[in-house]
């Protein structure tokens, strides 16, 4: 049992913003009192729900492939010593399995969403999740260009593509459904790309990309998946990507959606020597759309290596840069491609794209729609999300950051206009109890009764970066792992997964598909529960 007192409470999910009061904790969650506890005095300290990262890329075969792409940041980046607590590990870009759970736990970040997994590589995913201490996870399964799944859609067979979407799910022991540049993964098998939502894909002849966005849109609110369709959306990093973005949001039709990384799909012009941000109209559009979540993707001067299924655009990128690229096709269902990168403020794209992140977070009004994110590790390492924070909570040091982006690249942007300055509890917002609304687990991302005694307890401070990159005391599930900024206690995550109800007959439609056109048998292509560590299966909402 445990007590925290003296702090500065900040649990907007309930209403408390900076009162001084108690945080009582007995088996795992948060109670209403204890007696004969210990007593952690947080007297000057700011006591927030644990971390919650929505949308970032730790665990899984993509992961692996970017390690083997940046040796050469390896040798830069610190290393984690073996000691009686912590098993070695990297940081840097990617830090690996053990220093992810480290890193994430050392900022105060308790749950975090792997947010793309081929059913194809999910049982080698759900073994680096288990090889991530300390925080809890989910996982979205990826769907947008599954070869199965697009053939049923384009023969209108909507109430089977449902059931086959629900099976796959659980196969893969996923928690929510992505959506990786709808039909483009699948035409870039083709050598092609889908950027127009409504011409048909390659290889189809009557299937589109809005089609897929709002079929995927729909299927998964009539499952009644706690999380939205995640989606990344067409066109990405593209100049001019904004009306793609646009027109996606209508294509939804009304139906729930996270749009992932939303820097990346905020752009205007028409080509790279003129493109500029958008992130005014996308709020706008983004402000009246109350079915639709989303997260910054918040870009980062510094090296890095982008990671995404979206094949097309990593060749793009390549081309662009002519740095190391690295492409893998995933048989029926996906695509993969790694290309180093490193955004520099000189760059006019990379000033744009440094500067729409935060416009963004800036002008989406509502914080509890909007979330703080760097798509980790496309638009810099989650490790770095303390800067990211004291960009939007001081003013001044924006300004001063402003200085280094060329003249001609500040007319582009409206970030020199903007005053909005974040406070703290809008920071618990977005970094907590926001992205754990979204994801739809109820017991985290705050400090009621009941909840996942995950707790962060932070050194108040007006150096807020400082702050937020050391936290005085880590509680998660109940046990003290970060004690006086030093680790002191590593405990297991859980894997919270989700089983859609479907029906079973589908595996006889399914089996002889494998049979023909995989190269894993359809016996041992489903994740066994067991292989999930921690398993937690939640279900759909009544």
């Amino acid at each position: 049992m445990l007590r925290i007192t003296g702090g500065k409470v900040y649990d907007p999910a309930n209403n408390i913003n900076g009162e001084v009061r108690d945080v009582c904790i007995s088996g795992g969650r948060v109670v209403a009192a204890v007696e004969d506890a210990r007593t952690i005095d947080a007297t000057g300290m700011v006591v927030f729900p644990g971390g919650v990262d929505v949308h970032t890329h730790v665990a899984g075969a993509a992961l692996n492939f970017a390690r083997g792409l940046i040796p050469e940041q390896h040798r830069q980046a610190a290393p984690i010593i073996h000691s009686r607590l912590r098993r070695a590990g990297l940081g840097g870009s990617t830090p690996t399995t053990f220093a992810t759970g480290y890193l994430y736990a050392g900022m105060g970040w308790t749950t975090v969403n792997e947010a793309a997994v081929p059913i194809l590589s999910a049982k080698h995913t759900h073994e680096e999740l288990h090889d991530t201490p300390i925080v809890d996870k989910t996982c979205c399964v990826l769907m947008a260009n599954n070869e199965i799944l697009l053939d049923l859609m384009e023969a209108g067979e909507w109430e089977r593509a449902r059931h086959v979407m629900a099976w796959q799910v659980w196969a893969a022991k996923a928690y929510g459904v992505k959506a990786v540049n709808p039909g483009g993964v699948a035409a870039w098998k083709w050598g092609k790309d889908a950027k127009q939502l409504s011409d048909p894909i390659a290889g189809y002849s009557n299937i589109t990309p809005g089609q897929i966005v709002a079929g995927l849109a729909r299927l998964v609110d009539e499952l009644k998946l706690p999380h939205p369709l995640h989606l990344h959306c067409n066109n990405l990093g593209a100049p001019g990507n904004v009306t793609t973005t646009l027109e996606t949001m209508k294509t939804l039709e009304g139906n729930r959606a996270h749009l992932a990384h939303l820097q990346y799909h905020a752009y205007g012009g028409d080509d790279w020597s003129n493109i500029s941000s958008a992130s005014t109209t996308l709020a706008d559009a983004f402000n009246a759309c109350p079915n639709l979540t989303t997260d910054a993707g918040a870009v980062l001067f510094g090296n890095t290596v982008t990671v995404t299924a979206d094949g097309p655009w990593q060749h793009l990128l390549y081309q662009l840069t002519g740095k190391k690229w690295a492409n893998l096709d995933v048989e029926n269902e996906t695509g993969c491609g790694v290309v180093p990168y490193a955004y520099k403020p000189g760059s006019p794209a990379n000033a744009v794209q440094w500067a729409v992140g935060l416009e963004l977070l800036l002008l989406i009004t509502d914080p509890w729609r909007v979330f703080l994110t760097t798509d980790h590790p496309n638009g810099a390492a989650f490790w770095r999300y303390p800067e990211v924070i004291r960009l939007l909570m001081d003013l001044d040091f924006r300004r001063e950051q402003l200085k280094a982006i060329p003249d001609k690249v500040l007319k582009r942007i409206i970030l020199p206009e903007l005053t909005r300055q974040y406070t703290l509890s809008e920071i618990a917002v977005i970094t907590s109890a926001g992205p754990a609304r979204a994801l739809g687990l109820s017991h985290k991302g705050h400090l009621g009764v009941g909840a996942d005694a995950d707790v962060a307890v932070y050194n108040e401070s007006a150096d807020v970066a400082h702050m937020f990159s050391y936290p005085r005391y880590v509680i998660k599930g109940g046990e003290v792992v970060i004690e006086e900024g030093e680790l002191r206690n590593v405990v297991e995550g859980r894997g919270f997964v989700v089983k859609p109800a479907y029906d079973e007959t589908v595996e006889g439609y399914l089996r002889p598909l494998f049979q023909q056109h995989y190269t894993m048998s359809f016996d041992n292509y489903p994740v066994a529960p067991e292989r999930v560590h921690g398993l937690q299966v939640v279900e759909p909402a009544p």
